[in-house]
């Protein structure tokens, strides 16, 4: 009887239990899921501008503001697309400084090119756009 016994033992082939490993894998799996940043890209809907590096406005810039309506405006007055570059040139030919643009976000982008456009041409060496904190 006794080399029965060691006969089937020795016959018996061992394996190892892989649901546990299966576990771990869904769990690492989860967790890579959960933790991964999906990036949204937006081409068209356009908010407010925000940004977390805004830093504050030198005191001595110069503001241009587009409106909803499109009119491009410096100190209340609007002077159009065309009066971009011939106020720049004359501001900076007194002082070298930034140009700014506050632009509402309903502004075609086609618009706001063409101010930058001008201001560039006036010979504004930094144009920047004015934006929010969230």
């Amino acid at each position: 009887m006794q080399p029965s016994l060691q006969h089937r033992i020795k016959s018996q082939v061992h394996q190892i239990d892989l649901s546990p490993l299966l576990d771990v894998v869904f769990i690492l799996l989860i967790f890579f899921i959960v933790t991964t940043v999906f990036v949204k890209e937006t081409g068209v809907e356009v908010k407010k501008p925000q940004a977390l590096s805004a830093a504050q406005l030198e005191k001595q810039s110069i503001l241009i503001a587009i409106t909803e309506a499109g009119a491009v405006m410096y100190a209340g007055q609007d002077i159009g697309v065309q009066g971009v570059k011939p106020v720049i040139m004359q501001l900076l030919a007194k002082k070298h400084m930034p140009v700014i643009l506050q632009v509402d976000e309903n502004v075609p982008t086609k618009q706001l090119v063409s101010v930058m456009d001008q201001a560039k041409l006036a010979g504004a060496s930094s144009i920047n756009l004015a934006t929010v904190l969230p």
